[in-house]
């Protein structure tokens, strides 16, 4: 017997179990989205290998080591997307949509890094993106800030997540202030980690995040951005602050959050949590108003952030609603009654439009049929027998409820459902 092919590493089926919490968080993020006034746009998967050499920085870890990057049969250089903001830039471009425009746009999609595969962090992962392009103002900042607070509440995972924010000032602050730091580390060369040594001459700022605990006090004791920031940056960010205080959202400023892509600069902000181990960036964030212009556009205010699915779905709990489950499960008791049971399954279907119905198939007694229908999760089993249809009748035993089942004309069906099946709760992700 030969091998089983199995999925690559890092690359993961997602199994109707598990599909009902992805399908509830996109479909709570469209229905935002729509609410804030955001559409959507959808985006290749592949594009030229340059467009992320120049957004992201050709001496960033992603551009060195993690993208999946192929040459096509024309010989063009070819990279499956790392993140999705350079994508959106391109297209924005190329089809005209930026020159005095505003545009608040929102994607969904997998993502390719080529990383270590752990919980929370895989080679293909997802991501839902909002792009907003044309708005100076750190209002817009707080727009979107307010809008993933929205979708927390929403989702039921606000006590779970906590927002922490920077700002990173002007290009011109960030260079003087990448010497600044880059000086006082040459002095604690000894305690660097490999990955701070490598990094110390190609993308400095990100030694400021690392998570080796023997690292903290010399990054703590660092010289901080925000010390150094530009009077218009300054003023940007209190903006930002008092637009949250005066929402109510609770913040924490952490002079240490730097983003790993080079295009950012002002406000940088991250949701948190500490539910899910070392992966604990569920939302990341913030402004890149010098990328359209980097991609060979006018120069264009811009900011964005990106969710992460995985680790999104991973905090929700047991009690998402799988959206499909059947409701109903016809069980068909004899040869006649099969026959007859995919015409009435089609005429409540034409009578019921959203009505989820299962019909049973592959034979097999009525006991077995029965455990089946209530192993589908469907709450009702419409039965059809031949005493069933002798009388033009059809049997109805509530699968959920201990109760007495119901014989009810054929003509009675339909309002019978109607009224039973309306505000139901379905049965609960497993």
């Amino acid at each position: 017997m030969s091998k089983s092919i199995q999925a690559i590493r890092g690359m993961n089926d997602i199994l109707p179990g598990e599909t009902a919490r992805w399908q509830f968080v996109e479909s709570v993020f469209q229905r935002l989205m729509a609410g804030y006034g955001y559409r959507e746009i959808r985006l290749p998967i592949v594009e030229k290998t340059e467009l992320f050499k120049r957004s992201i920085g050709e001496v960033t870890d992603i551009v060195e080591k993690e993208m999946y990057t192929f040459e096509d049969r024309n010989g063009d250089s070819l990279t499956l997307r790392p993140e999705g903001t350079a994508g959106c830039v391109r297209a924005c471009l190329q089809h005209g949509l930026l020159h005095n425009q505003i545009q608040r746009l929102w994607y969904k999609g997998p993502m390719f890094r080529h990383e270590r595969p752990q919980k929370g962090r895989y080679r293909q992962f997802h991501q839902l993106g909002v792009e907003v392009f044309g708005c100076t103002g750190p209002d817009i900042d707080a727009e979107t800030i307010l809008l993933t607070a929205r979708l927390w509440r929403e989702l039921g995972i606000a006590a779970d997540v906590r927002l922490e924010i920077n700002s990173l000032g002007s290009s011109e602050v960030r260079r003087a202030y990448r010497d600044t730091l880059v000086n006082y580390l040459n002095q604690h060369l000894e305690q660097l980690d490999a990955d701070s040594l490598r990094r110390l001459d190609t993308n400095p700022l990100r030694i400021l995040d690392s998570k080796n605990p023997d690292m903290q006090t010399l990054i703590e004791a660092a010289p901080k951005l925000m010390e150094q920031l530009d009077e218009a940056s300054r003023q940007h960010f209190e903006g930002l602050c008092r637009r949250l205080d005066e929402a109510g959202i609770a913040y924490r400023v952490n002079p240490c959050l730097v983003r790993g892509l080079d295009y950012y600069s002002r406000t940088v902000y991250e949701w948190v949590t500490d539910k899910l181990g070392a992966q604990g960036t569920v939302c990341a964030g913030g402004r890149f108003d010098v990328l359209v212009e980097q991609l060979g556009g006018r120069a264009t205010p811009a900011l964005g952030f990106a969710l992460g699915m995985e680790r999104l779905v991973a905090l929700l709990d047991d009690k998402v609603v799988d959206s499909e489950l059947p409701q109903a499960y016809l069980v068909a008791n004899g040869e006649a009654a099969e026959f007859m049971s995919q015409v009435l399954a089609e005429q409540l279907r034409d009578e019921l439009p959203t009505l989820r119905l299962l019909v049973h198939s592959g034979g097999g007694s009525f006991k077995s049929q029965m455990k089946r229908a209530d192993k589908s999760g469907a709450r009702l089993a419409l039965i059809l027998g031949e005493d069933e249809m002798a009388q033009g009748r059809v049997s109805i035993k509530d699968l959920r409820v201990d109760c007495e089942q119901v014989l009810l004309p054929q003509t009675e069906l339909v309002s019978y459902l109607a009224a039973s099946l309306s505000g139901e709760r379905n049965a609960t992700v497993e």
